[in-house]
C-alpha cells in the first residue's frame, strides 16, 4: 500500500523539482575571484599560493615592464625568480581599476609606505562589496594608521569585510615549498575560513582567527623588534642576550595590543610569537637584515640604500612612538630602536641602556 502511494504520487513533477534545485545551484555557484596588488616577493609568494587552488588569479604590478617579463619568460623578473607561473591561471596587468572591478577579494601585498600613492586615485566605488584583505605588515607613515583602519577609511569597507593574513611565513621559503604556517584574521569567520581554504596547499597550513587588530598590530610590532635584533647581532651580542630581548619583546607586544584592543588572545600562539620568532632570528628577514647593517656601523640611509627591499619595522617605529602617546604603554625595546634610527643615538650606548632595563 505506501509502496503504491508513493509510486502514485506526481513522480515527473518531483523529478523536475529536484533538476531545478539543481540547476539554481549551479547557476549560482560562482568561485570567488581574487587580486593580489603588488609585485615584491610576498606578493609573488601570495600569487604561486592561490594559483594551487584557483585557476585565475588578477595580479597587479607597477611595472609594464615586470608584467611583459612574466608573459615572456613566466617569472617576476626582481623576485622569487625560482618560481615559474602558468600563464593560463595568472591576468597580470598595471591596469589597477580594472584588476579590483574584475576581484571579488582583494589582497593587498605592497610597502606601507607606497600605500597612500597607490590607492590616491581609485575610487571607492570599486570596492563596493569588496572583501579586502592586508597581506602589508605596515604602518601607513601618512596617517600613523594599521591598514586595517586605512582601508577602512579610504574604501569605505566595513570592518567585518577586511582581514589580514599574517605568518610566521617568508616568501622565501614559500618559494622552495617548505612546509609554512598562515594565520588568517577576519572578525566574519566565514570570511577567514574561505581565504583560508583557498591559500591552503602541500605545504601552506592555515589557521584562522577572529582577532583582526590584535595580530595586524602583532605583525607591524615583530618588524621593529627584529630591527632591534639585527643591531645587537651586528653589535656582537650572543644568542643568550637575543633569547632575553625576544622574551621581552612579546611582553611589550602583549601589553601593547592589550591596550589598543583589549580582547582575549593568546599571544605564544604563532600569530603572534612565532611570526616575532622567525622574523627576528631568520636570515630571509630584511627587517634584521636592516638592524645589523645599523649595528655594523651603516647609517639608516646608506642601510637602506643597500636593501633592495623595504624595511618596513624603520617606518613602523615612528609611527608606535607616536600611537603609543595616547596609550602610554611601557616599550623600551620599541623607544630605543626610535632613539638609534631617528634620533642618531649611538647604538653602542643605547643597547647598553636597553640591557640594563632587561628582566
Amino acid at each position: 500500500m505506501n509502496f503504491r502511494i508513493v509510486f502514485n504520487c506526481n513522480c515527473d513533477e518531483l523529478l523536475l523539482k529536484i533538476l531545478n534545485t539543481f540547476a539554481e545551484v549551479d547557476m549560482t555557484k560562482k568561485s570567488d575571484k581574487i587580486a593580489v596588488i603588488g609585485g615584491g616577493s610576498w606578493a609573488t609568494a601570495l600569487v604561486k599560493m592561490l594559483c594551487n587552488n584557483l585557476e585565475n588569479v588578477n595580479w597587479w604590478m607597477r611595472s609594464q615592464e615586470s608584467v611583459d617579463y612574466i608573459h615572456k619568460y613566466k617569472r617576476n623578473p626582481k623576485y622569487l625568480q625560482s618560481v615559474e607561473f602558468d600563464l593560463n591561471k595568472i591576468t597580470v596587468s598595471t591596469d589597477l581599476d580594472k584588476i579590483i572591478a574584475d576581484s571579488d577579494i582583494i589582497i593587498i601585498a605592497t610597502p606601507s609606505a607606497f600605500l597612500f600613492k597607490i590607492f590616491e586615485n581609485i575610487s571607492q566605488d570599486l570596492f563596493v562589496d569588496k572583501v579586502v584583505f592586508s597581506a602589508v605588515k605596515g604602518i601607513i607613515p601618512e596617517y600613523n594608521a594599521i591598514p586595517a583602519r586605512f582601508i577602512h577609511k579610504t574604501f569605505g569597507t566595513p570592518y567585518s569585510k577586511i582581514g589580514i593574513i599574517c605568518g610566521p611565513c617568508h616568501a622565501e621559503e614559500v618559494a622552495l615549498e617548505r612546509l609554512s604556517y598562515l594565520t588568517i584574521a577576519c572578525q566574519e569567520d566565514h570570511i577567514a575560513e574561505n581565504v583560508a581554504e583557498l591559500l591552503a596547499c602541500r605545504y601552506i597550513k592555515c589557521t584562522t582567527s577572529d582577532d583582526l587588530f590584535g595580530t595586524e598590530l602583532s605583525a607591524i610590532l615583530k618588524n621593529v623588534y627584529s630591527i632591534a635584533s639585527g643591531i645587537c647581532a651586528g653589535l656582537g651580542y650572543g644568542d643568550n642576550f637575543q633569547a632575553v630581548l625576544i622574551s621581552n619583546a612579546i611582553q611589550e607586544i602583549e601589553n601593547f595590543i592589550d591596550e589598543v584592543s583589549p580582547i582575549h588572545r593568546d599571544v605564544k600562539s604563532s600569530a603572534y610569537l612565532g611570526d616575532l620568532l622567525v622574523t627576528a632570528y631568520s636570515k630571509f628577514s630584511r627587517n634584521r637584515s636592516f638592524g645589523f647593517m645599523i649595528g655594523k656601523g651603516y647609517s639608516v640611509k646608506t642601510a637602506q640604500l643597500e636593501m633592495d627591499m623595504i624595511a618596513e619595522g624603520y617606518y613602523a617605529v615612528k609611527s608606535v612612538v607616536e600611537i603609543n602617546k595616547k596609550f602610554q604603554v611601557e616599550m623600551p625595546i620599541v623607544e630605543a630602536v626610535y632613539n638609534i634610527l631617528y634620533e642618531r643615538i649611538s647604538p653602542v650606548i643605547e643597547m647598553r641602556i636597553l640591557a640594563d632595563k632587561m628582566t
